[in-house]
């Protein structure tokens, strides 16, 4: 190891009070940190000017003369703004500690000082120095022209997706889009759009369930003066609005019966009569649906039109939820910083690696769309250039520690995972456990076993072990030696033939 590596990092305290600075200088030397000291924000800013930079500097945010330390501290980082900064107060006022984390203060520290306290502060500081300065080689993982569908993935399962949305641009047949909230159907919408022979002309699109059912049919088609009461003029409606161009329907589901008639009257002839009119319009519009419900479901149930069903359906595009394509999570968060730098949204553009690992690791049940806002959250918050691992939300960080993913009175001693010889098969295990947990601490017990099931499943296919195998081994194991060796018996509790357990036994 060289010299450099092994320098301890350097603290500078900055305070007029030269009894402050002898017992952080202790507390810190204990540790084996080096210290430099100054007695004013003038000296303090001057070290950091004229270097060596310190790796973290305490600052006093009081002191008897020259420049205060919020002062010092905003020009400290506009000198630096890689800088981490602790302030120092015997006032604990809103004020001070709006300001201090408006200027970018790490932390602040209140006086008289409780040694552990100070010591963990600083180790928390320094760890984060060095993961922005690991993160200070970070290169974007796309190029300028992979942001422009703003679908972003590598995944197989995305590509898959690109394949059919290039197969269905070159005509206008009718797509429905399947998949949960959050997964980007709007966005699948859109490029199709744009990639087909209607991108001159609009692109509209309509929340289905954000609009009341005695509005929709005005909405979307339309209505004459006095057809209704509050109906003071003409409306046009958004189909003759997007005359030439592409509607996407988004909550299909959740649109009345009535509705559902007219809109198959549009798909099949194309023709639409304003609310209260007599007039029959032609109209030219693509027609993109998509959906978060059951719909087959939901035409077994009466409660959507079967023969909607199939005018919708002739082309299906299956939006994956974000678990299944964990390999994209990176690529979608350098996509995010990268927008909210150019829109001056944020000032860090970058992820450490480790906070780059919780996030994958997190099973995101609110798909890109929770990424997406946690990555906002978190890049706004960030003191420095790269988001770390404190930055991101109390809850992502939780759910992802494997030191705390398993909530009280959650028993795991007989997780199909016990045994299994691999270095992150405890981690699953806990994690999965977790889910469980959060499922039932929420009341959403029936969707105990889904999520869980879900989750296992996105672990599984991440881990590049033959994990799947050896989970089949474990519960054949369980099972007979729960059935005292008896080969039927264990066959009936695991679901199995005889002849099928004989074989994986041979197997």
């Amino acid at each position: 190891m060289s010299d450099t590596a092994a320098k301890p990092p350097t603290i500078l305290i900055v305070d007029d009070d030269a009894e402050i600075r002898y017992s952080l200088t202790r507390v810190f030397s204990s540790r084996g940190y080096q210290v430099a000291e100054a007695a004013s924000g003038e000296q303090g800013l001057a070290v950091v000017k004229k270097g060596p930079v310190p790796d973290l500097v305490f600052l006093d945010v009081r002191m008897g003369s020259g420049m205060g330390g919020i002062e010092t501290l905003r020009l400290i980082r506009s000198a630096n703004p890689r800088q981490l900064v602790v302030l120092m107060t015997a006032f604990g006022t809103a004020q001070t500690a709006i300001e201090a984390m408006k200027y970018g203060a790490f932390d602040y520290v209140m006086k008289p000082f409780d040694p552990p306290k100070v010591l963990a502060i600083a180790d928390a500081a320094l760890k984060a120095h060095a993961d922005l300065r690991a993160a200070g080689d970070y290169k974007p993982a796309l190029n300028t022209e992979d942001y422009k569908e703003g679908i972003v993935g590598n995944s197989a399962v995305m590509q898959e997706v690109f394949k059919v949305i290039g197969q269905v641009t070159a005509s206008d047949v009718t797509v429905m889009i399947t998949g949960e909230s959050g997964t980007g159907k709007e966005l699948v919408a859109r490029s199709i759009w744009k990639h087909s022979h209607r991108a001159g002309k609009p692109f509209i699109a309509v929340n289905c369930a954000a609009i009341p059912d005695n509005l929709i049919e005005s909405e979307l088609f339309g209505h004459e003066r006095g057809s209704f009461t509050g109906a003071t003029g003409q409306r046009i409606g958004k189909f003759e609005l997007c005359d030439g161009g592409t509607i996407f329907l988004d909550e299909i589901g959740d649109m009345a019966p009535a509705t559902q008639t007219k809109i198959l009257r549009v798909l099949q002839a194309g023709e639409i009569q304003r609310v209260g009119g007599t007039e029959t319009l032609k109209v030219d519009v693509r027609v993109i649906a998509a959906t978060n419900k059951d719909l087959e479901a939901m035409v077994k149930a009466k409660t959507f039109r079967e023969d909607l069903y199939y005018r919708l359906n002739v082309v299906r595009i299956r939006m994956p939820a974000l678990r299944e394509r964990a390999e994209d999570i990176p690529l979608i968060t350098d996509f995010c910083l990268q927008n909210l730098v150019k829109q001056r949204k944020a000032h860090a553009g970058r992820v450490s690696a480790e906070a780059l690992a919780v996030l994958t690791r997190y099973p995101w049940p609110g798909n890109v769309r929770e990424l997406e806002n946690v990555i906002y959250r978190s890049a706004v918050i960030a003191q420095g250039e790269a988001i770390l691992v404190k930055d991101l939300p109390a809850e992502i960080r939780s759910a992802t520690s494997t030191e705390a993913v398993v909530a009280e009175n959650v028993d795991i001693s007989s997780s199909p995972f016990e045994g299994v010889r691999l270095a992150n098969a405890e981690q699953v295990a806990l994690a999965t456990a977790r889910v469980v947990a959060e499922s039932v601490a929420a009341g959403e017990a029936a969707l105990t076993e889904t999520r869980a099931l879900d989750y296992l499943y996105a672990e599984l296919r991440r881990n590049e072990e033959p994990i799947l195998e050896r989970l089949t081994q474990e519960m054949v194991q369980r099972a007979l030696a729960s059935a005292n060796g008896d080969v039927k018996t264990a066959a009936a509790e695991l679901g199995l033939t005889l002849p099928a357990l004989k074989k994986r036994l041979a197997k």
